[in-house]
């Protein structure tokens, strides 16, 4: 098993204030990149948003293969999106990239 660092883009297409960017924070904080050594050394936070209403979600996911891991962070970070009340038509999601691995091997 490895551990992948995963970039999920999207767009805000509502107003999303602060208080629902920081429960977005700590609804995304079990899968926290910091927890990997590539998130300690790049200081990689689990939500960025832009003044233009982006944002980018940034996940450590275990998985067996990139794909796997893609798609496991595609539905963690819409599960995230959920729970503070987003739905896909608010914050519509990009494709799922890995933008690192964190392995021994």
């Amino acid at each position: 098993m490895t551990t992948y660092v995963i970039t999920v883009p999207g767009t805000f297409t509502a107003e999303v204030g602060q208080e629902t960017r920081a429960r977005l924070g700590r609804a995304l904080r079990p899968v926290d990149p910091h927890h990997t050594r590539m998130g300690s050394e790049q200081d990689l936070d689990p939500l960025t948003v832009n003044e233009d209403d982006t944002f980018t979600i940034r996940l450590a996911v275990d998985a067996d293969t990139a794909p796997l891991a893609e798609e496991d962070a595609r539905r963690l970070a819409d599960s995230a999106l959920r729970a503070v009340g987003l739905d896909d038509t608010e914050a519509p999601l990009g494709p799922a990239v890995v933008t690192g691995i964190d392995s021994d091997l």
